[in-house]
Formats: C-alpha cells, structure tokens, sequence
C-alpha cells in the first residue's frame, strides 16, 4: 500500500508572526447556489467564516487584518440582498465585539458611513469603544468602502485641513485616510478564483503581494488562512527595487 499523504508530507509551518493581511471575502453567491440556499444564506454562511478566520488570524499572529465587507459598488445589487447584508453585518458586529473584547484585540470599521443607517452607525461606535483597548490584533471591516472613494476622500480633507494644493503630498494622502493608524498591509488574499483587485485598498496595497485562493469564502479557513499567509512569508518583497543577489 502507498504511504499517505499524510505520511509523506510534512505539516504546513506557521508563518511568521506580525503579519498584516487583508481578505477580499468573495464567493458567497456561489457558495448559496451550490448548496442550493438563498443569498442571504450565503451571507450568513461567510460572517460564519469571517469569525472563523478572525480567531485563526489571532492564532496565527496577525497584527492587522482588514476585510471587504460591502463596497461603495455593491449599492448596485439587489434591494432585498442589501437589506440582508445590512441586518446580517449588524449581529455579526454584536456577536464578534465582545468575542474581540475576551481575546484582547480591536474592532474597528473604515468606510463612507453618512449613508448607512443610526443603527449600523450606532454598532460601529459601541464596538469601537468596546475594544478600543485591544492590543493582540486589530480586524478593520471595510464597509460601504472604495478604494478610490478613500483616496478623493482623503485628498479633501488634507485640504480642507489647511494644506495647500501646490504642496500636497503623499504624506498628506496618507495621514488623511480612513484609518491612517493602520499599516500598510503586506498580502492582501483574495477567494473565489478571482484574479482582480476590486476598488479595494487601491493607496494602501501598492506593495503588497497578493495571493489567490480557490476557495469559496464560506470554505475559507484556518488551513487556507495558514498556507497563503505561508505563501506569502516565501516571497522576496522588492518595493520597486531588484531581486537580492546571491553572493557565493
């Protein structure tokens, strides 16, 4: 009998701890359809996911993990998705808070929130200040969210800030984004097979490498979690620079 490929294969390591990734969570729609559930469903199946990989995120050492929640795009969709996508995002938001507040890590949100409704604003705020303390890891869900809606966004208010036109640079831009607190991140994943970045940190992702999961987002978990971040730790990063050396 062949050896198994458990037998012969050794375990997937850790990567390295510190890591700061982001997830473009794609896939629910197929995934609905496949199991032959409506969207709404999908949906629920994928915050389901989301809290599966935050806690593997936590396990892992990543610092930051930030996620696509709902685009500045997505307005397009249908009136009866949206409404489930609003009401699902509000109990994902009160079930993970007090989870993120137990694991000593942060909840916080980045997106244009003048037109969602008080009580999503009202969560965001109450989840903010519950886990404003957390320090192991922080999970930024970018909701209502555009890559180029933040950078005019940003753009505006350096200006209006008192910076002058003639001398606004990208220092100003970045200071003035959402969340400027966050780093840039390192990898941004995305699921689903999908091979675009999607109007998602298109400022903060310029140097990140990018790795693509087959995996619907409902499947995505800790084991596809660890071997992308993995993926990711193999890489040489350049910054626009050449491939290192090697000196014999």
């Amino acid at each position: 009998m062949p050896p198994s490929a458990s037998a012969t294969e050794p375990p997937l390591a850790d990567p390295p701890r510190g890591i700061r990734a982001a997830i473009i969570m794609d896939g629910n729609g197929r995934w609905a359809t496949a199991h032959g559930v409506n969207i709404t469903d999908g949906h629920r199946a994928g915050g389901d996911a989301l809290h599966d990989v935050t806690e593997a995120a936590l396990d892992l050492g990543v610092s930051e993990l930030t996620v696509y929640g709902f685009s500045t795009e997505n307005w397009r969709r249908d009136p009866d998705e949206i409404a489930g996508i609003m009401q699902l995002f509000v109990e994902l938001v009160d079930r993970e808070a007090p989870i993120m507040l137990e694991r000593g890590a942060r909840m916080t949100f980045m997106g244009r929130r003048d037109v969602l409704g008080d009580e999503i604003r009202d969560r965001m705020r109450w989840a903010e200040e519950l886990t404003a303390a957390g320090t192991n890891m922080t999970l930024c869900i970018a909701f209502n969210y555009g890559g180029r809606a933040e950078i005019v966004d940003a753009v505006r208010a350096a200006l209006a800030s008192g910076v002058a036109p003639a001398s606004l640079d990208e220092d100003d831009v970045s200071r003035h984004l959402y969340r400027p607190e966050l780093g840039e991140p390192d990898v941004i994943i995305r699921t689903a097979g999908e091979r675009r970045t999607s109007n998602f940190l298109v400022w903060q992702g310029a140097y990140a490498e990018f790795v693509f999961a087959d995996t619907l987002w409902p499947d995505f978990g800790k084991p596809e979690l660890r071997a992308a971040l993995v993926a990711y730790a193999q890489r040489e990063r350049r910054f626009g620079g050449r491939a290192s050396e090697v000196v014999s």
